[in-house]
């Protein structure tokens, strides 16, 4: 489809501040590759999909909200029988909460019967949920990057044997530090390479009998592990490791999970961006108090106390036009500045979103037809690739539009003077 006529209607803008009200990036890219439709029966389900998600949004007692994200690393990670992070299975584990949840909100509300809402009713009912799952991760992992002491028993008995190694070595080097502090630089412990240190001064190095792990950048100090401590140091490094495989395991275990729920997690993830993307049509409809045009299928519209929706609301002037039933040419005249363009703009935008589902910022009564294209010649079209004048240019689309529009096109010419 040719889009030409968008970007001379600023439609970008549109679906730019469409885009603004959604909270996920599936939404977003919802909004921002919305085109409008010129089927009939499309832009009667866009628009009622609207009216439904507008209906259940004005009945909620709390606002919903949406998480979701791009699935697909995951999911091929889970099927190479690779292991997520603990982020990533928070993340998994957040989107099966959302889906829950707002499965709950939709199923469970008081205030409508959501079996009337067959568009939403689909959507909402493919949201797959899985509270034990989610209870699984949940209590084992206490953020994205930390696993829980008794995610197993083995971690928890691991965790416990280090406490008490660490507290061993702390307690021998504060007597080592205490006994031999003339040797260092700071009575501190600290740790290099995973191993811990003491800071020594540069001239008693002979005098501390350990090994060297790093040395200060002037070369003044030296950071030394003990003898006194090499064999606990080592046991400590041991239980590192333990620890680390023992980490890999529960996680292994916890990312097979989802295996055998994969196509139910690809299509929540979809299906949580896609009402993402319907709700945000809706806040969307009320920042610019918009409402829903009545849909014809009589090659007529009316348009009562319209308004564009890109100009201030306190400073634009609503319009009222109607054309099709009575006449289906009409001339606007007046002078320079009076509002001829964005009353021409007006129409074909405000069509546009109609098509695309958007409610549109007229009066409930405003009645629209879908017609079969939009045609526009609005502005200058200087062409300075083509070496046009403006003249030639105007000629050009005027004859491109002739050859493509049938009885059932809507036609926007601006400038009718330049033809004389």
């Amino acid at each position: 489809m040719d889009t030409t006529f968008l970007k001379k209607l600023e439609f970008e803008k549109i679906i730019n501040n469409l885009s603004s009200f959604c909270e996920t990036n599936v939404g977003k890219n919802c909004a921002l590759s919305l085109l409008p439709s010129f089927s009939f029966e499309e832009v009667n389900y866009r628009l009622n999909e609207t009216d439904q998600a507008f209906f259940v949004y004005r009945n909620l007692d709390d606002e919903p909200h949406f998480f979701t994200f791009y699935i697909d690393m995951y999911i091929k990670k889970i099927e190479s029988s690779n292991y997520l992070s603990c982020k990533e299975l928070l993340n998994i584990a957040h989107l099966l909460e959302n889906a829950r949840l707002l499965k709950n909100i939709f199923f469970n509300n008081v205030n409508f019967d959501a079996s009337m809402l067959d568009i939403l009713d689909k959507l909402f009912s493919d949201l797959y949920s899985n509270l034990n799952i989610e209870k699984e991760i949940f209590s084992k992992i206490i953020d994205e990057n930390t696993l829980d002491d008794k995610a197993s028993s083995n971690l928890y008995s691991i965790r416990n044997e280090k406490k008490a190694i660490e507290v061993k070595i702390k307690d021998t080097l504060s007597n080592f530090i205490h006994s031999s502090s003339k040797y260092l630089q700071e009575q501190v412990i600290t740790i290099r390479n995973n191993r811990y240190v003491v800071p020594v001064k540069e001239e008693y190095k002979n005098f501390v009998k350990g090994f060297v792990h790093d040395v200060s950048s002037t070369g003044s100090t030296l950071f030394i592990e003990p003898l006194s401590i090499f064999e606990i140091n080592n046991e400590l490094s041991s239980l590192e490791i333990k620890e680390k495989k023992e980490i890999e395991k529960i996680l292994k275990n916890l990312s097979s999970l989802f295996l055998p729920i994969i196509n139910e997690i690809k299509q929540t993830s979809i299906n949580i961006g896609k009402l993402d993307f319907i709700f945000a049509k809706v806040k969307f409809a009320l920042s610019i108090h918009a409402t829903k045009p009545i849909l014809t299928k009589e090659k007529n519209f009316t348009l009562i106390k319209a308004r564009h929706p890109l100009i201030d609301s306190k400073k634009i002037i609503p319009i009222d036009i109607n054309i099709g039933k009575s006449f289906r040419t009409l001339v606007i005249t007046g002078p320079n500045t009076g509002g001829k363009t964005v009353t021409l703009k007006t129409c074909g935008l405000l069509l546009s979103m109609a098509y695309s589902g958007l409610f549109i910022p007229a009066d409930e009564k405003t009645t629209i037809c879908v017609f079969d294209f939009i045609f526009i010649d609005i502005g200058d079209e200087q062409s300075i690739d083509a070496s046009l004048s403006t003249f030639s240019a105007h000629m050009t689309n005027i004859v491109s539009i002739l050859k493509q529009a049938t009885e059932n096109s809507f036609i926007l010419i601006d400038e009718l003077r330049f033809w004389y």
